[in-house]
């Protein structure tokens, strides 16, 4: 395991997506680290996200904010892998319908493709990576993952994304239908981001 000599006392958490800020606050509240957004940074350049798994497109991210900032700054990347479509969206879930595409256009595509398909074989993951990078260039990941059934329509009215199309059995709720507590008990992001807190610990000699 890395180690620094610096006390880090904020990061950059590098998304503009509000829905995802106040998911990720929560998980990494209790650091005592200040978290600053993008929205803090208006400058800071868009990064392309052209690698072909979600673990290159978040340490590309993280990397290119923390050299921009001069912050530690952690990044994401989320893919869903549907089965009865070979993977895919896979790494592309977030512009699945189009680069201007919305949570509904997104869904809506993806139950249009698997219109038909029995609930028995609409077996699907959401895999999180989460990535750190320190200014100096040390960098880490880690992932998460949340197994389920694309629904058959959109159920539940919370969260965002495919959120109201993905069941989750144990549950027999979408997350969509979760309230924030609960879907942070269970969800990939979280399970990242759970780690991804670990790991800042370590760094920063807080107890885990």
């Amino acid at each position: 395991m890395h180690s620094t000599e610096e006390s880090i006392e904020e990061i950059l958490l590098a998304t503009r997506n509000p829905d995802k800020v106040r998911e990720l606050a929560v998980l990494l509240g209790d650091l005592g680290i200040r978290i600053r957004t993008l929205a803090d940074f208006p400058a800071a350049p868009e990064v392309e996200e052209d690698g072909t798994t979600c673990e290159a497109n978040a340490l590309k991210k993280a990397r290119e904010m923390a050299s921009a900032t001069g912050l530690p700054s952690v990044a994401d990347d989320t893919g869903l892998e549907v089965d009865a479509l070979g993977g895919r969206p896979g790494v592309f879930a977030a512009r699945y319908a189009g680069e201007n595409a919305t949570y509904e256009d997104n869904c809506r595509k993806l139950l249009k493709e698997l219109n038909g398909v029995p609930p028995a074989r609409r077996t699907a993951r959401f895999v999180t990576v989460a990535a750190l990078a320190m200014p100096g260039g040390h960098s880490q990941a880690a992932m998460g993952t949340l197994f389920g059934v694309i629904a058959e329509g959109f159920v539940g009215t919370q969260g965002f994304g495919y959120d109201p199309v993905f069941f989750v059995p144990e549950l027999g709720r979408t997350l969509a239908e979760l309230t924030v507590d609960e879907k942070n008990r269970i969800s990939h992001r979280a399970k990242a981001f759970r780690s991804m807190a670990d790991i800042l610990r370590l760094l920063t000699g807080r107890k885990l």
